[in-house]
């Protein structure tokens, strides 16, 4: 299983001014979020080099080291939950209302003339990751609330 991978992106009427890896912004922002704070899989175990100390971009990183493919084994337990409940949405497994990752992406990055033409850079990371942690706790509560927590 493949939660996204940046070559379903550049496809079809992606934008013929940008790079092929500008399809991978949005998953490099949203790992980045994830591995910075805490939900890293064994995977990333021997850490995360050069985006923790933020000497490549998130996009950069993640084409780099995960080919352009976000998977489970990118994230923690409590990550691939979360990613499956607000990454993966699905409209009829949710209620109305519930979050979901892209349509955040696109509201947070409204001034932008599309989703790919979002720059992948600290300033992006730093617009969206006080999204991705209210996101986080949100989901994080609800889980406690209905009584999943089941040491996530």
């Amino acid at each position: 299983m493949t939660y996204d991978d940046a070559s379903w992106h550049s496809g079809g009427d992606f934008p013929v001014d940008l790079p092929p890896e500008a399809g991978g912004t949005h998953i490099g922002l949203f790992l980045a979020w994830m591995l910075l704070n805490g939900q890293g899989g064994e995977r990333h175990a021997d850490g995360i080099g050069g985006l923790a100390q933020r000497a490549q971009t998130p996009g950069e990183w993640f084409m780099a080291v995960c080919g352009g493919k976000l998977a489970p084994d990118d994230l923690s337990a409590a990550g691939n939950a979360f990613a499956t409940a607000y990454y993966l949405y699905d409209e009829d497994g949710h209620e109305d209302g519930d979050p979901s990752y892209l349509p955040d992406y696109a509201k947070s990055f409204a001034d932008a003339p599309n989703a790919y033409s979002v720059p992948d850079t600290w300033a992006s990371y730093d617009r969206l990751a006080p999204l991705l942690a209210a996101r986080f706790a949100m989901w994080q509560g609800r889980i406690r609330h209905e009584g999943q927590d089941n040491g996530l």
